[in-house]
């Protein structure tokens, strides 16, 4: 271990929400969401203090189970850091847990990259690759942790060493409306409903899909509907989200490009500005967020020097 981080070292992270899969894009694409959860950090002299405000509090642990405590661990053991005796984390949460977009992996980005800044190291390309690549890992697959890392639009992929990821430029006109339900779903019971294999017919359609996904976000809104039908995850998962996944029909059926936003039970629904003025929350129990697409991604103020 190389030396550790000075006492009295701050950060402030500010890490936004994403929708993973987008449809066909399953493990692969991701989108940022303007909706920030932000992370305050101190390193101090010995012991653990962790704040939480806003989503999650008083559910979630305020010990060495925090994950982001956890995150940043694993981040100074990859840099062969040692750790502080002590910290104070402060955590101000706005991102729905357990809905779909995101929350674990922005709370892994924003632990990881608060480590990443605590050294003092530069958030240059490379490091921020580096972020993006210990985040995808302890996540487990890098569509949510890369679009929290670098905002926009996010194409994902495992080397064979590593998990890279290119942003390719999102079109200017598309926004974004997230229909939010009451009730919750964990990813590893989304991910339990899935089969092992599937039809090579499926696969090649949502692979075709998936390719105009990248067309459609980069080039051309006007098949946004067609480019996120999905043949993979969706249909599998309905019994864990049948209220949204009627409403996803309903959408659909009305020709907006709408769809389980990563694990759900978030609908998602993509289209040109102004397109999605009429579309309204589904009724009790759902709240209609217009965050817009967060065109940056994690963002990081350091004290260390």
């Amino acid at each position: 271990m190389s030396e550790g981080i000075r006492l009295g070292a701050q950060v402030r992270v500010e890490v936004p929400a994403s929708s993973a899969n987008l449809g066909p894009g399953f493990d692969s694409l991701g989108l940022g969401i303007e909706l920030r959860d932000v992370v305050e950090v101190e390193a101090v002299g010995d012991g653990l203090a962790i704040e939480v405000f806003g989503a999650g509090a008083g559910e979630v642990p305020i010990d060495e189970r925090h994950l982001v405590y956890r995150s940043m661990l694993v981040a100074w053991d990859r840099l062969g850091v040692q750790a502080p005796d002590g910290l104070r984390m402060k955590c101000t949460n706005v991102i729905p847990h357990s809905r779909g977009l995101g929350s674990s992996a922005s709370a892994i980005v924003a632990g990881v990259a608060a480590a990443v800044a605590l050294t003092g190291r530069d958030l240059d390309e490379a490091n921020v690759a580096l972020i993006s690549d210990i985040s995808s890992a302890l996540e487990g697959h890098p569509d949510n942790a890369s679009a929290s890392v670098y905002g926009g639009f996010t194409a994902s992929w495992w080397s064979g060493e590593a998990w890279l990821t290119r942003c390719p430029p999102i079109h200017p006109d598309i926004d974004v409306l997230a229909l939010v339900p009451d009730v919750t779903l964990s990813t590893d019971k989304a991910r339990s409903a899935l089969p092992q294999e599937v039809p090579l017919a499926d696969a090649a359609r949502t692979a075709g899909r998936a390719a105009l996904l990248v067309h459609a976000l980069t080039t051309d809104p006007d098949v946004l509907h067609p480019a996120t039908a999905d043949w993979l995850h969706q249909e599998n998962r309905r019994p864990a989200y049948p209220q949204s996944m009627a409403v996803v029909d309903a959408l659909r059926a009305e020709g907006h490009a709408a769809f389980i936003s990563g694990a759900g039970p978030t609908v998602l629904v993509l289209g040109q500005s102004g397109s999605l003025d009429q579309v309204d929350s589904p009724g009790e129990g759902w709240s209609a967020l217009r965050p817009g697409i967060a065109r940056d991604g994690v963002r990081v103020v350091s004290h260390n020097r």
